[in-house]
């Protein structure tokens, strides 16, 4: 089937089209203008479509399995008839801006389920480790019909502000060598948690995870839980020995469950939708900014300045502003 109209992709995308759904997100990654206008008439037209599944974020300091365990995770929900979506995040190049890309194949059980997608996409050094298009891939998932979407971030100590505005539950994983760990993390990190599960926890590693369980335990609660009716548990699992993972699950049903029942769930998503428009205001003027002829040349000249350290930073920031305000007065 091929697609060129927006309508083509919106029917697609609504038969559960993978192949559409596909080629939909890729032009919702693409900076090409006409790639642009077919995806900004693809996406009011599924919205009715969307908000009906488990919005999960999953970060960890690298080399705690989020892969391993976000595969692990994925296998027990689609075994339980779900349709699951995993939206994995990865690492672009300061330098190139190149991205490895190799999630399909981190994740090859998963792959080859029937009920999974797995979508890759280069953080473009975006903060927080998150695309700059997860929002609107995520939005396109559920129209095609998945009800649990899985976002993995980079986790190289961005900020994780980003993926917690965007998800209904905000995981972090651990590893069991908490003694050493948790004089690193960031403070921040741990009160957007939901939960904190502790990875690795595999029989040779069990008594440094309950350790670590403990750790984290008497941690979480020097904090102020974010909801009076949610206090982050601590959990330990081993996503290779795919242990944990049914009580991590039930755990995230649960959450779920209450915060539907309370109207946490539609004031969370409130807010975030309200982020969001925020975060495409700010996209929107920058992409304004560096299209006006003249403010583009003059940002090449002034950057060339701050180089040589002729003008600083904050100087040359002013200058680049009024250049905008008078452009807009014009």
């Amino acid at each position: 089937m091929k697609f060129k109209t927006a309508q083509d992709y919106i029917n697609g995308i609504l038969d559960k089209n993978k192949v559409a759904l596909s080629k939909a997100i890729t032009l919702i990654e693409s900076t090409l203008p006409e790639h642009q206008k077919i995806s900004q008439e693809i996406l009011p037209s599924i919205m009715p479509y969307t908000g009906k599944s488990i919005r999960l974020g999953v970060t960890g300091v690298p080399g705690v399995g989020k892969s391993t365990f976000i595969e692990a995770l994925g296998i027990h929900i689609a075994d339980k008839d779900h349709k699951v979506a995993v939206l994995a995040i990865d690492p672009s190049s300061s330098v190139s801006g190149g991205s490895i890309l190799a999630d399909k194949t981190r994740m090859e059980q998963l792959a080859a389920c029937q009920n999974a997608f797995i979508r890759p996409s280069p953080s473009s050094t975006y903060l927080g480790g998150v695309a700059q298009k997860t929002r609107e891939t995520m939005l396109l998932c559920e129209a095609a019909g998945f009800d649990t979407i899985l976002i993995e971030t980079v986790g190289v100590g961005q900020s994780e502000t980003t993926v917690a505005s965007m998800v209904d539950f905000f995981l972090v994983l651990m590893l069991p060598n908490a003694g050493d760990e948790l004089q690193g993390i960031k403070k921040g990190v741990l009160e957007l948690a939901d939960a904190i599960v502790i990875n690795k926890a595999d029989k040779q590693n069990s008594k440094q995870a309950l350790l670590a369980k403990n750790i984290y335990k008497n941690a979480m609660h020097i904090l102020t839980p974010a909801s009076n009716n949610w206090s982050p548990p601590v959990l330990t699992c081993s996503a290779l020995e795919f242990t944990g993972i049914d009580e991590v699950w039930n755990m995230i049903k649960n959450h779920n469950k209450i915060f539907n029942k309370t109207g946490e769930l539609k004031a969370r998503r409130q807010e975030q939708s309200v982020s969001w428009m925020w975060t495409m205001l700010e996209d929107n003027l920058k992409m304004y900014l560096f299209n006006i002829p003249e403010v583009k040349e003059y940002i090449g000249k002034i950057k060339q300045k701050v180089k040589n350290s002729t003008v600083s930073p904050t100087r040359a920031a002013e200058k680049i502003f009024k250049k905008v305000i008078d452009h807009v007065k014009i």
